[in-house]
């Protein structure tokens, strides 16, 4: 009997050592040797800092910004802790309820655009956290934020394209922009 205990015992002893540090230490390891953005954070830095990072979107509600896909997080948008969709369905009145009111918003914030609302600023990701919007919802807000920047809109435009990734490989996905990245090249542009 006291064989068998000391042979469990050094099998989880050994066992945490190889699932616990040396697994975990490899795979840290090679990350940061092959893939070092990605393995910490995909990290957008400005002047020495980190302000974002490429892959978890963040709240802008100024008109003078680009806005991004609403988040379902809770207790406030894009928590990378709590990454979850709203799982409301099609057919859920709090889903309309909820996309009636962020129609709303689009056009209080810009009356004279009479252009369809594209749908990606209105429903949430299945993540909650998407940094990215689709061309066509960039292009909505683009008279928006020329005006609130005093800038032409061929000019915002002309970021938007600058900003505009296209499909993986050529055809994997949809062609997206990455609301930070234009965000801080309207704030760069502004210097």
């Amino acid at each position: 009997m006291l064989r068998t205990f000391k042979v469990a015992f050094l099998m989880l002893v050994a066992l945490t050592v190889v699932t616990g540090v040396v697994y975990p230490a490899v795979v840290t390891g090679i990350a940061q040797g092959v893939f070092p953005a990605q393995a910490n954070g995909s990290l957008i830095e400005r002047e020495g800092k980190a302000v974002g990072s490429a892959l978890i979107g963040q709240p802008f509600s100024d008109p003078k910004y680009f806005w991004g896909r609403p988040s379902a997080t809770a207790p406030m948008p894009y928590n990378a802790g709590a990454s979850s969709g709203s799982n409301h369905g099609p057919l859920n009145p709090a889903l309309h309820d909820a996309v009636r009111a962020r129609i709303a918003v689009l056009r209080a914030a810009d009356p004279d655009n009479a252009a369809p609302v594209p749908v990606d600023l209105v429903t949430a990701s299945a993540s909650g956290l998407d940094p990215h919007i689709s061309p066509a919802a960039a292009e909505y807000q683009v008279g928006r934020v020329a005006r609130a920047r005093g800038l032409a809109p061929e000019k915002v435009r002309a970021l938007v394209v600058e900003h505009t990734a296209g499909r993986q490989l050529g055809f994997l996905g949809e062609p997206r922009v990455n609301v930070l990245a234009l965000n801080l090249a309207l704030e760069a542009r502004e210097k």
